[in-house]
Protein backbone atom coordinates (compact mmCIF):
# COMPACT_ATOMS: atom_id res chain seq x y z
CA UNK A 1 0.00 0.00 0.00
CA UNK A 2 1.59 3.40 -0.65
CA UNK A 3 0.21 6.64 0.53
CA UNK A 4 1.47 9.72 -0.80
CA UNK A 5 -0.41 12.84 0.79
CA UNK A 6 -1.97 15.28 -1.92
CA UNK A 7 -3.29 17.75 0.96
CA UNK A 8 -2.06 19.43 4.80
CA UNK A 9 -3.18 21.62 6.63
CA UNK A 10 -1.82 23.26 9.84
CA UNK A 11 -3.43 22.78 13.66
CA UNK A 12 -2.65 24.15 17.08
CA UNK A 13 -3.78 24.41 20.54
CA UNK A 14 -3.58 24.39 23.74
CA UNK A 15 -4.75 22.35 26.58
CA UNK A 16 -4.89 22.75 30.71
CA UNK A 17 -5.82 19.70 33.14
CA UNK A 18 -4.40 18.52 36.56
CA UNK A 19 -3.07 15.53 34.67
CA UNK A 20 -0.43 15.79 31.86
CA UNK A 21 -2.21 13.00 29.70
CA UNK A 22 -5.67 15.07 29.67
CA UNK A 23 -3.93 18.39 28.83
CA UNK A 24 -2.51 16.73 26.23
CA UNK A 25 -6.10 15.74 24.94
CA UNK A 26 -7.77 19.09 25.66
CA UNK A 27 -4.86 20.67 23.36
CA UNK A 28 -5.69 18.14 20.59
CA UNK A 29 -9.53 19.25 21.19
CA UNK A 30 -8.42 22.73 20.69
CA UNK A 31 -6.51 21.74 17.57
CA UNK A 32 -9.84 20.26 16.76
CA UNK A 33 -7.65 16.61 15.52
CA UNK A 34 -8.86 14.53 19.01
CA UNK A 35 -11.14 12.38 17.04
CA UNK A 36 -8.02 10.67 15.54
CA UNK A 37 -5.86 8.32 15.77
CA UNK A 38 -2.66 10.30 14.97
CA UNK A 39 0.64 8.73 13.78
CA UNK A 40 3.95 10.79 13.59
CA UNK A 41 5.58 10.38 10.53
CA UNK A 42 9.10 12.33 9.59
CA UNK A 43 9.66 15.79 7.84
CA UNK A 44 8.93 15.45 4.34
CA UNK A 45 6.16 17.85 2.32
CA UNK A 46 5.79 15.56 -0.83
CA UNK A 47 5.53 16.38 -4.08
CA UNK A 48 2.74 18.32 -5.95
CA UNK A 49 0.97 18.33 -2.29
CA UNK A 50 -1.09 21.31 -1.47
CA UNK A 51 -1.67 23.18 1.67
CA UNK A 52 -5.44 23.60 2.24
CA UNK A 53 -7.18 25.51 5.60
CA UNK A 54 -7.78 23.62 8.91
CA UNK A 55 -11.32 23.55 8.03
CA UNK A 56 -11.06 22.49 4.60
CA UNK A 57 -8.50 19.29 5.59
CA UNK A 58 -10.47 18.48 8.78
CA UNK A 59 -13.79 18.12 6.84
CA UNK A 60 -12.42 15.29 4.95
CA UNK A 61 -11.64 13.16 8.11
CA UNK A 62 -13.96 10.42 9.59
CA UNK A 63 -13.86 9.88 13.68
CA UNK A 64 -11.29 7.23 14.57
CA UNK A 65 -9.31 7.43 11.15
CA UNK A 66 -5.50 6.21 11.49
CA UNK A 67 -3.50 9.90 10.13
CA UNK A 68 -0.24 10.99 9.70
CA UNK A 69 0.96 14.19 10.95
CA UNK A 70 4.48 15.95 11.92
CA UNK A 71 3.45 17.21 15.54
CA UNK A 72 5.30 19.16 17.88
CA UNK A 73 4.65 19.21 21.47
CA UNK A 74 5.53 21.05 25.08
CA UNK A 75 4.24 21.07 28.59
CA UNK A 76 4.72 22.09 31.78
CA UNK A 77 3.17 22.19 35.16
CA UNK A 78 5.21 25.02 36.53
CA UNK A 79 3.81 28.17 36.75
CA UNK A 80 4.24 31.17 34.42
CA UNK A 81 6.85 28.90 32.44
CA UNK A 82 6.40 30.02 28.89
CA UNK A 83 6.15 26.48 26.56
CA UNK A 84 5.99 26.78 22.37
CA UNK A 85 5.31 23.86 19.83
CA UNK A 86 5.78 24.42 16.53
CA UNK A 87 6.14 23.09 13.05
CA UNK A 88 7.75 24.64 9.77
CA UNK A 89 6.99 24.43 6.09
CA UNK A 90 9.17 25.08 3.39
CA UNK A 91 7.85 24.67 0.20
CA UNK A 92 10.07 24.74 -3.66
CA UNK A 93 9.10 26.13 -6.47
CA UNK A 94 9.82 23.35 -8.21
CA UNK A 95 6.38 21.13 -7.68
CA UNK A 96 8.12 18.11 -8.70
CA UNK A 97 10.40 18.34 -6.19
CA UNK A 98 10.05 17.74 -2.20
CA UNK A 99 10.06 19.79 0.34
CA UNK A 100 10.25 19.73 3.96
CA UNK A 101 8.47 20.20 7.45
CA UNK A 102 10.21 20.59 10.59
CA UNK A 103 8.99 20.43 14.56
CA UNK A 104 10.35 23.00 17.36
CA UNK A 105 9.59 22.78 20.98
CA UNK A 106 10.90 25.29 23.61
CA UNK A 107 10.35 27.05 26.25
CA UNK A 108 11.01 30.89 26.90
CA UNK A 109 10.19 31.51 23.42
CA UNK A 110 7.38 34.11 22.45
CA UNK A 111 5.24 32.52 19.28
CA UNK A 112 7.31 34.75 16.55
CA UNK A 113 10.69 33.34 17.87
CA UNK A 114 9.61 29.78 18.12
CA UNK A 115 7.56 30.62 14.55
CA UNK A 116 11.00 32.00 12.61
CA UNK A 117 12.75 29.18 14.15
CA UNK A 118 10.63 26.06 12.79
CA UNK A 119 10.37 28.03 9.78
CA UNK A 120 14.05 29.16 9.59
CA UNK A 121 15.04 24.80 10.35
CA UNK A 122 12.67 23.86 7.30
CA UNK A 123 13.73 26.22 4.61
CA UNK A 124 17.14 25.33 5.77
CA UNK A 125 16.88 22.11 5.28
CA UNK A 126 15.15 22.34 1.70
CA UNK A 127 18.20 24.94 0.74
CA UNK A 128 20.89 22.41 1.83
CA UNK A 129 18.81 20.18 -0.30
CA UNK A 130 18.90 22.11 -3.13
CA UNK A 131 22.20 23.24 -3.22
CA UNK A 132 21.61 26.48 -2.28
CA UNK A 133 24.30 28.13 -0.37
CA UNK A 134 23.52 30.28 2.52
CA UNK A 135 25.16 31.47 5.78
CA UNK A 136 23.59 29.17 8.54
CA UNK A 137 24.51 31.70 11.19
CA UNK A 138 22.95 34.66 9.20
CA UNK A 139 19.64 36.46 10.79
CA UNK A 140 16.30 34.64 9.48
CA UNK A 141 15.10 37.62 7.74
CA UNK A 142 18.37 38.06 5.78
CA UNK A 143 18.82 34.04 4.72
CA UNK A 144 14.74 34.20 3.65
CA UNK A 145 15.18 37.08 1.31
CA UNK A 146 18.67 35.02 -0.27
CA UNK A 147 15.90 32.15 -0.83
CA UNK A 148 13.58 34.14 -1.72
CA UNK A 149 16.12 35.46 -5.03
CA UNK A 150 17.00 32.40 -5.77
CA UNK A 151 13.71 31.89 -7.27
CA UNK A 152 13.58 28.28 -5.92
CA UNK A 153 11.16 28.68 -3.04
CA UNK A 154 7.51 29.20 -3.25
CA UNK A 155 6.18 29.88 0.37
CA UNK A 156 7.57 29.03 4.02
CA UNK A 157 5.41 29.36 7.10
CA UNK A 158 4.72 28.12 10.24
CA UNK A 159 2.12 26.99 12.75
CA UNK A 160 2.89 27.90 16.36
CA UNK A 161 1.52 27.41 19.91
CA UNK A 162 2.47 29.12 22.56
CA UNK A 163 1.49 29.36 26.49
CA UNK A 164 2.17 30.09 29.92
CA UNK A 165 1.94 27.35 32.78
CA UNK A 166 -0.90 27.39 35.01
CA UNK A 167 -1.30 27.99 38.56
CA UNK A 168 -1.51 25.33 41.38
CA UNK A 169 0.56 23.09 39.67
CA UNK A 170 -2.25 21.90 36.71
CA UNK A 171 -0.05 20.94 33.40
CA UNK A 172 -0.34 23.06 30.29
CA UNK A 173 0.61 21.40 26.99
CA UNK A 174 0.85 23.12 23.49
CA UNK A 175 1.10 21.16 20.51
CA UNK A 176 1.30 22.13 16.66
CA UNK A 177 0.73 19.65 13.77
CA UNK A 178 1.20 19.06 9.95
CA UNK A 179 -2.27 16.90 9.11
CA UNK A 180 -1.37 14.56 6.03
CA UNK A 181 -4.30 14.07 4.01
CA UNK A 182 -5.24 11.25 1.08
Amino acid sequence: MTFTPREIFLTKGVGRHKEELASFEEALRDAKIARLNLVHVSSIFPPHCVLVSQEKGAKKLRDGQITYCVLSRNATNEYRRLIAASVGLAIPADRNQYGYLSEHSSFGENEQQAGDYSEDLAASMLASTLGIEFDADAAWDKKKEIWKISGRFVKTANCTQTAFGYKNGMWTTVIAAAVLLP
